[in-house]
């Protein structure tokens, strides 16, 4: 009567020693074969991001990254729209959307550039460092370049809209008076900004899913590295 306890007991711990065997850590892999798997799953992180939002109602339908007006001429827009008057209000935030939505496809060279460029330090860093390392490296390695290929796309898209002209107005003078920081007193600058923040802050959603899912990995190398960490 013993046994059947006895064996399942002793087969549990061998698939436990078994498991144990298979499990990998970051030493076990190559330098090579680490940043490699690493720049996988930065590619594939950069691409979705970037396909869920450059089509329309990529941040208008988001509400983590959508483009509303800045600061207190945010809080006087929902009034605004409160008391009935807000067809300028969405007629601008709509084009401000629709702008950076237009602009975001630019950003997939520069990003996949970025990854290649990426040294074996700069990955070790990464793969050792916080929850969004990748996407700050990301960002400091290629916000500039991307900031330049937007604001001409931005600007383009406003100049349609005859909004575009009244809000630098307006925003100007709320800028000297406070109301507004200075920088987001112009329409293409301001945003190109928050296009940028939406953009690196998908992909951080991105790197944190497949950190915390490796086998969501696009490929076997990506799974293998995420899954020592």
């Amino acid at each position: 009567m013993l046994l059947r306890p006895l064996s399942f007991t002793g087969l549990f711990a061998g698939l436990l020693l078994s498991t144990n065997a298979l499990a990998l850590s970051l030493g076990d892999l190559s330098q090579s074969d680490a940043s490699a798997g690493l720049k996988d799953a930065l590619t594939q992180g950069a691409q979705i991001a970037v396909k869920q939002l450059g089509v329309p109602g990529g941040f208008s339908n988001n509400k983590d990254v959508r483009i509303e007006l800045p600061g207190k001429l945010g809080k006087v827009a929902s009034k605004m729209k409160l008391l009935g008057m807000g067809a300028q209000v969405d007629q601008l935030e709509t084009s401000m959307n629709r702008a950076a939505e237009a602009a975001v496809p630019q950003a997939q060279a520069i990003l996949v550039d970025a990854v290649k460029k990426m040294s074996v330090t700069d990955a070790k860093g990464i793969l050792t460092g916080g929850k969004d390392s990748a996407t700050q490296y990301l960002n400091t390695s290629s916000r500039e370049q991307i900031r330049a290929r937007f604001l001409p796309i931005v600007k383009q898209a406003t100049d349609k809209v005859g909004l575009a002209q009244q809000y630098n107005s307006f925003a100007g003078k709320a800028a000297s008076l406070g109301v507004v920081d200075q920088k987001d007193a112009n329409i293409e600058g301001y945003v190109t900004e928050k296009a940028l923040d939406g953009l690196f802050e998908m992909i951080a959603k991105q790197e944190e899913s497949i950190r915390a899912n490796p086998a969501g990995a696009a490929t076997s190398l990506a799974k293998k590295v995420f899954g020592a960490l």
